[in-house]
């Protein structure tokens, strides 16, 4: 930390410190919010991943919606990049594929808000194998 010269500095200071407590509050607890997981594989990020994980962290600060946004590595969908997996606390994961930032709108307006489904949902396509 380098030496406070002003009000200015010393509000980013707290500004910056109120973030890292606030991100470490969340993550003590993470199944009581809801969860975002940005696949950023190669894929990813080559069909627009980046912008849709800045997009999600930004619309929920500006909608007050408690949220983790992470991002994850490759989730097994690359045809249908940019992937985003939501968990809603109390549901199961959701993955929709084809995710731009006018879809990202969409998934919190009607899923995240109402719990609403919306187009794009990648469904499981595999059992567990569970031993006899």
């Amino acid at each position: 930390m380098g030496q406070v010269k002003s009000l200015a500095d010393l509000r980013k200071i707290k500004e910056e410190l109120q973030g890292k407590m606030s991100l470490r509050e969340k993550s003590n607890n993470p199944e009581s919010l809801v969860q975002v997981k940005v696949a950023m594989a190669t894929c990813g990020i080559a069909s627009g991943a980046k912008q849709v994980m800045d997009f999600f962290i930004e619309e929920f600060d500006k909608r007050n919606i408690q949220a983790v946004v992470t991002q994850t590595g490759c989730m097994g969908y690359c045809f249908a990049e940019p992937t985003v997996e939501i968990t809603l606390p109390g549901k199961e994961p959701v993955v929709f594929g084809y995710v731009d930032t006018r879809k990202a709108d969409d998934i919190i307006e009607k899923y995240v808000k109402n719990g609403e489904l919306v187009e794009g949902i990648i469904p499981v396509n595999y059992e567990t194998i569970e031993k006899k």
